[in-house]
């Protein structure tokens, strides 16, 4: 009973009035409950983009625009979502009564939901490991990972989901890495992190709820255990470092750290397997694309940051003003929400021409938003782009004949967006060296 009236605080509520609302045109509830920009939301973000920068919904603003995204990301007089925070004050209320404290992505210490001093402390923390050069350590194992993948897959003539064969082992094996995670293991992080992938997601159903929940407790029960194991046996992973490391003479604890690790997953597993794919189907969809590549490969980093741009893993986020403020002339006021559209941003003819079309070659591609901005930019943005440059290289260097096989489909999320299936014919291996 208790876990249905926190659904129904959470998700429930939202979710009913969201489907009454889009059906009168409300655009954050299209957002919600609209299947038709569920599938494709493009066509609804060049409606909004019609409608002016800033567009008022029933209960949030929402920007489409690149410059006033740019600016939110940035402004001091914004702040990110805390799950449930933003709620109406009943719905607050029974929501913090019925809670079950677990690990989540949106809820304090996560990164993602707190504010300096904490993000400070905890993001300085954390950088001091997470380097430049720790990051760039890991290309051979990146490099290596794939080439294995791919050489797995080199006897299958028939179609394969190509998601589930390659897109979501790469990020898996990566990230397991990072953690420390043994490989007899990584099927149950790879299961976790396919479970909380809609954690983000606002107006879930109970089936979904039920699943989040499902997978974020799982992980936050084997992940105290796993970081135990490493304090009692630390190893050479980027955790294992993590936990030793302390900022002015303090460590971060456990709650921290099981937060730390939760958004390594939720943030590095999802987004990079949606990366692969995405950016799979739209070079199998673009040969002529795919051509510029085999002629140029020195454009693979540039194509990278194009498919992060037109058809961006992370769509959505969303930010409170802490105070009346102006944005685009329209005065925000304190505690209301508005939610950043970057997918539209990344699709903004301001500033991309031809914003629709896909260009390798696109000489300002890596100006999207797609790793977020401000204080708030992807931690994980170096690794995300060496894991997609090197797994999208060494894809088509290995099946240069790959060939799409179907529609597909699309994963069921809002803020995410990648494939669930991919089905593709890759045709005859090509001969890899090393």
């Amino acid at each position: 009973m208790k876990e249905r009236l926190h659904w129904l605080a959470l998700h429930g509520v939202v979710r009913s009035a969201a489907n009454w609302s889009a059906r009168r045109g409300d655009p954050q509830a299209r957002l919600i409950a609209d299947p038709a920009v569920r599938t494709d939301p493009y066509p609804f973000y060049e409606e909004l983009r019609s409608r002016g920068p800033l567009v008022r919904g029933r209960l949030s603003h929402l920007a489409v625009d690149h410059a006033v995204a740019h600016e939110l990301l940035r402004s001091e007089d914004f702040r990110v979502i805390v799950l449930g925070a933003s709620l109406p004050a009943p719905l607050r209320w029974l929501e913090r009564r019925t809670r079950v404290e677990t690990l989540h992505p949106l809820r304090p210490p996560s990164l993602l939901a707190v504010e300096p001093p904490e993000h400070t402390r905890y993001r300085k923390t954390v950088s001091s490991v997470f380097t430049s050069r720790a990051v760039a350590a890991l290309r051979e194992g990146v490099e290596d990972t794939a080439n294995s993948l791919l050489s797995g897959l080199s006897g299958a003539t028939a179609v394969v989901d190509i998601v589930e064969r390659y897109c979501s082992q790469l990020p898996v094996a990566i990230i397991s890495e990072i953690l420390g995670v043994p490989e007899s293991e990584r099927s149950r992080v790879l299961e976790f992190g396919e479970l909380a992938a809609p954690s983000l997601d606002f107006g879930l159903s109970w089936p979904q709820y039920l699943s989040v929940q499902r997978g974020l407790a799982g992980f936050d029960v084997w992940l105290a255990g796993h970081l135990a194991a490493l304090r009692d046996n630390p190893g050479e992973c980027l955790m294992s470092q993590l936990i030793e490391v302390s900022q002015d003479g303090v460590r971060l604890d456990s709650t921290e750290l099981r937060a730390i690790a939760g958004l390594v997953l939720a943030a590095g597993f999802e987004t990079t397997v949606n990366l692969l794919g995405n950016g799979i189907r739209l070079l199998l969809n673009s040969p002529d694309q795919l051509a510029l590549l085999t002629e140029d490969p020195s454009l693979w980093p540039n194509a990278v940051e194009e498919v992060l741009r037109l058809d961006s893993p992370v769509q959505l986020t969303a930010r409170v003003a802490r105070c009346d403020t102006e944005v685009a002339g329209t005065v925000v006021r304190r505690g209301e929400v508005v939610i950043i559209c970057l997918a539209a941003a990344n699709r903004d003819p301001a500033v991309f021409a031809d914003p629709n079309r896909f260009d390798v070659g696109r000489d300002n591609a890596g100006r999207h938003l797609a790793f977020s901005g401000g204080r708030h930019f992807c931690l994980g943005a170096a690794l995300a782009r060496l894991e997609g440059e090197a797994g999208l290289r060494q894809f088509f260097t290995h099946f240069p004949g790959a060939l799409p096989a179907g529609e597909g489909c699309r994963r069921d999320t809002r803020v995410l967006r990648g494939w669930a299936e991919l089905p593709v014919r890759l045709g005859s291996a090509a001969r890899v060296a090393g």
